[in-house]
């Protein structure tokens, strides 16, 4: 079977593609593009071509332009070219040069794809890419599933080399005359896929010459465990976790049972931004006491009694002071509201902790909605003597997370009247016949 009909096989069997759809094709100039482009031209696929100028190589970066544009010409399909001021982009966002290009590249892809209506957009990576990149997650302890390499698929983006090894590809592009250029800072070593492709593997195959082919098969070993492996933690955290609106609360007698409890810790916590490293920190957390925390970038891990709560540490603070200047209206705070209105008596009262009744003619307006602060105190209702909100909250058996959530209302004398959603002051309760009521109604 040649070649050609090996990359139309392979494409079949995956359905990647057809025949029918618009492709997008990556093209740098260099070979492994130029092969792409002249196996699809061959195989009748329908596609335009992309550059990406990214100005980092002065004249070549010019030259590399100049030949994708020649090559469209000779396929006669449409091109599209960008010239990016990379170093600029890198600098300004504090980004490396290679993640700055990568983000660059796929970004004007993506535009692309949804200015033209593109099917997929096709990239060059091949067999031995794959084994350079299973190679540096290795390297960087990503895991199982950073030892299944490139993804065939990934949305749009389809990547129909995979199967080939850059040997195969160098012998179609010999046989089949096909024009290229040349990247002379591929061998240069500032890259640590350029080391490992010009010095580690050569230096590893004189001991295995099989290594790289190894590799290959190895990763598809790789993707099957990898499958499995998912597979199991999924059941796990199903197992385990329990959504209370934006919190994940894991029971930690559970999960300290729960084997082999490093790995299983760690699948869990990684998808919130926390680091391998910091596994045994979670793992501190089950003796600690409660309001005991760690952060990630984005979310924190909670010790609440006997179990962990994960939250996000970085929503946007809204304002934590809201004053009320009238007795009819609607106040709306975080994602609930509260009605304020006026009775002139109760004909029947809610039973529900949203609903508060209160005296009027003992408040004082304006009153101030705020977010409950460390010393604030009131007098429960039923109780002749002022209790400290973090007493009331202990016996109201609150996490130190949902201590954080909890708003207060006070009037202008500066006395708690409701712990929104939860008791009201016996200061202002009302008393049996007493007319001109207070009603406040929260609604979530």
């Amino acid at each position: 079977m040649s070649f050609l009909q090996t990359f139309i096989k392979n494409i079949n069997n995956e359905r990647l593609f057809t025949t029918k759809n618009k492709l997008l094709i990556a093209v740098s100039g260099g070979l492994d593009s130029a092969v792409l482009c002249h196996l699809c031209q061959k195989a009748g696929y329908h596609f335009a071509i992309a550059h990406c100028n990214f100005k980092l190589r002065g004249a070549e970066s010019t030259r590399d332009e100049a030949f994708v544009t020649t090559l469209a010409k000779q396929y006669a399909v449409p091109i599209f070219c960008q010239q990016f001021d990379t170093t600029s982009y890198a600098t300004t966002h504090k980004k490396s040069i290679q993640v700055a290009a990568r983000e660059l590249r796929y970004n004007y892809f993506d535009t692309l794809v949804q200015e033209h209506k593109f099917d997929c957009i096709l990239t060059a990576h091949h067999a031995n890419d794959n084994v350079e990149t299973v190679l540096m997650n290795f390297f960087k302890g990503t895991g199982i599933n950073g030892l299944t390499g490139i993804a065939a698929t990934q949305k749009k983006l389809i990547r129909p080399l995979l199967f080939a090894t850059r040997s195969q590809i160098e012998n179609y592009a010999t046989e089949n005359d096909i024009a290229y250029v040349e990247d002379s800072s591929n061998n240069k070593n500032d890259y640590t896929r350029n080391f490992l492709r010009n010095d580690w593997l050569p230096a590893i195959e004189k001991i295995y010459p099989q290594a790289s082919l190894n590799i290959i098969n190895n990763i598809n070993r790789f993707t099957d465990v990898a499958y499995l492996y998912n597979e199991s933690i999924a059941k796990i955290k199903k197992s385990l976790l329990e959504y209370k609106g934006n919190e994940v609360h894991i029971p930690i007698l559970k999960l300290a049972k729960t084997k082999p409890l490093p790995t299983i810790l760690y699948e869990i916590i990684q998808a919130y931004n926390f680091a391998p490293a910091q596994v045994p920190e979670v793992q501190k957390l089950f003796d600690a006491d409660t309001g005991k925390y760690i952060n990630s970038a984005t979310h924190r891990i909670l010790k609440n009694r006997q179990w962990l709560i994960i939250s996000n540490n970085a929503l946007p603070t809204e304002s934590k002071h809201i004053v009320v200047e009238t007795k009819n209206e609607i106040v709306l705070f975080e994602n609930k509201s509260i009605q304020i209105s006026t009775l002139p008596y109760i004909n029947q009262y809610s039973q529900s902790s949203s609903v508060a009744y209160l005296q009027l003619k003992n408040i004082t307006f304006p009153l101030l909605l705020r977010k409950y602060k460390q010393g604030d105190y009131f007098y429960p209702l039923g109780m002749q003597k002022k209790k400290k909100l973090n007493r009331f909250f202990i016996d109201q058996k609150l996490s130190a997370l949902q201590k954080e959530e909890v708003w207060v209302i006070e009037d202008a004398t500066k006395k708690i009247i409701w712990v929104v959603g939860y008791r009201i002051d016996d200061r202002f309760k009302v008393n049996p016949g007493e007319t001109d009521i207070l009603k406040l109604s929260l609604t979530h």
